[in-house]
C-alpha cells in the first residue's frame, strides 16, 4: 500500500462515497499539519513493508483523523482526480466514515444527462461540495462500505446520484466503470481487518 494508493482510496472510498457528519477540518497550523502528514507516510511505509513478509504475530498500526486530513490536504492533491478539491474524513464513532469534497459536477452532468425534469441530476451543477456517510466493515482482507447519506450542497442525493459521481471521477484504465459501491474490495498489504473508532483506523497485518 503506496501513499498514491492511500490517496486515491481515500478520494474515492471517502471523499466521493466516502462520506452526513460534518467533516472535521484540520488545524491552519501548516507545522503541526505537516509533521502529522510525514507521520501517516511513515506509518504507510511501514504498513507496506510489514505486507511483504510472512504474517506472524498480528501487527496493529493507528492511522488518526488528523494525520488522514493532514495527508489529504499537503500530499494526496496529485493524486486526485482532475475536478476533486479540498476532500476530508470524518470518522465519528465505531465503524462509521463520512467526509467531504468540492466536486465539479458539470463534468458528471454532460457525461450522464438528466433523463427527466424530476431527475434530481437537474440540480447539480458547477463546483458543489459533496459529503456522504456510511459505515465500513472489514473481515479476512476484505472490505465492504454500506452507504448511508449523501447531499451535494445543502440538497440531499440518492445513493444511485452518488454512485453516478463516484464511478465518474474513480474511472481507470483497469476500472473503466469506476469503482462499485457495494462492490467489495481487498485490502493492500496482507492487512487483515481495519477497526474503525471514534477518531481512529486501526489496521491489523
Amino acid at each position: 500500500m503506496s501513499p498514491q494508493f492511500l490517496g486515491r482510496a481515500i478520494a474515492c472510498m471517502f471523499a466521493a462515497s466516502a462520506l452526513a457528519a460534518a467533516a472535521t477540518r484540520m488545524s491552519a497550523d501548516a507545522t503541526a499539519s505537516r509533521q502529522d502528514a510525514d507521520v501517516l507516510k511513515q506509518k504507510v511505509a511501514a504498513i507496506v513493508e510489514a505486507g511483504v513478509v510472512s504474517p506472524g504475530v498480528p501487527r496493529r498500526t493507528t492511522l488518526t483523523e488528523r494525520e488522514l486530513n493532514a495527508y489529504l490536504i499537503l500530499d494526496a492533491i496529485q493524486d486526485l482526480p482532475a475536478g476533486v478539491v479540498e476532500p476530508s474524513v470524518s470518522i465519528p464513532g465505531p465503524g462509521q466514515v463520512s467526509g467531504r469534497a468540492v466536486v465539479d459536477l458539470d463534468a458528471v452532468r454532460k457525461a450522464q444527462p438528466p433523463r427527466g425534469l424530476l431527475d434530481p441530476r437537474r440540480l447539480l451543477a458547477g463546483h458543489v461540495p459533496i459529503t456522504a456517510a456510511g459505515t465500513l466493515q472489514t473481515a479476512a482482507g476484505m472490505a465492504r462500505f454500506s452507504f448511508l447519506s449523501a447531499s451535494a450542497g445543502s440538497v440531499p442525493i440518492p445513493k444511485a446520484v452518488l454512485q453516478e459521481i463516484l464511478s465518474y471521477y474513480s474511472r481507470s484504465p483497469e476500472r473503466p466503470n469506476g469503482f462499485n459501491l457495494d462492490e467489495p474490495f481487498a485490502l493492500p498489504s496482507n492487512i487483515r481487518e481495519i477497526q474503525i473508532d471514534r477518531g481512529q483506523a486501526i489496521v491489523i497485518q
